[in-house]
């Protein structure tokens, strides 16, 4: 699919992210971005074909979301399976029992009976039991931690620190492993891309468990409710269809740019944020333009953060002052920033 100009920056991105649904609007808004500038790569330009791209592309990064937490359940299950393992001996050889501490951690115990990804597991071909052999490995790596140690030996012994355990492993073992990436990627294209982003969900979500609420507590949802979908598909069509006319925006307020040195990504950038800018009233102008700002920066050339930053306000400015765009700059907002 698409890959990131720096995956690290992402990760500072993503972080920032505070939403109660997984599909939000900035990782519609990231979406879109990697969309349209493929379906400008793509000889067949069929807009109603890459519009359900998009909405397929979005539905796998909720699909990577339950995956990795469902990780979290298989690694636990080989736990379990290696101290079946281990109590056997220790019965037949009279042996100390090993410690259960690990296997049947309380919040991976509940993870496991979570009504919603259990469903999801249920109804999916694909399954981490197929992957025994990275499951093990990712096992041992853990439990030869001395995350792994420190935990084992620790006189805390409840729920809190069973789900901090957790959150630590994921950001040590999960959230950067090379080898889970390539194993994701062979299974989606898109996931390539989307793990970045879905990390921080995952770790969101850990964090929000509760002990109480058992195998009823809420994950999160792919939407939080149609408006968003609505949006993505809204502002995508926007960007397609008129391209012309805001390319236009674009050379007409670039008198002080160099626009014809201009990253085709840098472009394709622009172009979807004037179509955000046009589009939805209720989105104010620095909101659009932090947000594509902060993607340029990701995806595009060192510089052009900067250089949409200037161009955008140029543009908007311009828009406003002739009477096509029905909105006001909120200086308060872009100073805060540093715009």
């Amino acid at each position: 699919m698409f890959f990131l100009h720096n995956r690290r920056k992402m990760s500072i991105f993503a972080v920032e992210i505070n939403h109660k649904e997984m599909i939000n609007r900035e990782i519609i808004r990231i979406k879109i971005v990697q969309l349209t500038y493929a379906y400008y790569q793509n000889g067949n330009k069929n807009i109603d074909t890459a519009e359900k791209e998009l909405i397929f592309s979005l539905s796998k990064a909720y699909d990577l979301y339950n995956y990795l937490l469902a990780l979290i359940v298989a690694v636990s299950k080989e736990a379990q399976r290696r101290l079946e393992i281990l109590e056997t001996k220790a019965l037949r050889e009279g042996t100390v029992r090993p410690s259960t501490r690990f296997a049947y951690n309380r919040f991976s115990l509940q993870l496991a009976e979570n009504k919603q990804l259990c469903d999801f597991i249920s109804s999916q071909k694909w399954t981490w039991a197929d992957e025994p052999e990275f499951i093990g490995k990712l096992f041992e790596q853990i439990e030869q931690s001395q995350l792994y140690k420190d935990y084992m030996a620790a006189r805390t012994d409840d729920y809190a620190a069973d789900r901090e355990l957790w959150r630590r492993i994921y950001r040590t073992f999960i959230q950067e492993n090379s080898d889970l990436e390539a194993l994701l990627e062979e299974q989606s294209l898109y996931w390539n891309d989307d793990k970045e982003v879905v990390d921080t969900f995952v770790l969101k979500t850990i964090k929000r468990f509760e002990e109480q609420n058992g195998a009823k507590q809420e994950l999160l949802p792919e939407y939080d409710n149609e408006e968003d979908r609505d949006y993505a598909r809204k502002l995508f069509r926007a960007a397609i269809l008129n391209a012309d006319e805001y390319q236009h925006y674009m050379s007409e307020t670039s008198y002080n740019w160099d626009f014809s040195r201009l990253a085709y990504m840098d472009v394709v950038i622009m172009q979807i944020a004037i179509a955000e800018l046009m589009t939805f009233p209720s989105i104010p102008v620095s909101v659009t333009i932090n947000e594509f700002v902060d993607i340029a920066k990701l995806y595009s050339t060192p510089k052009s953060g900067s250089y949409i930053n200037g161009m955008l306000d140029t543009i908007a400015r311009h828009l406003i002052d002739t009477g096509r765009l029905m909105k006001r700059i909120d200086e308060r907002k872009a100073e805060k920033k540093g715009y």
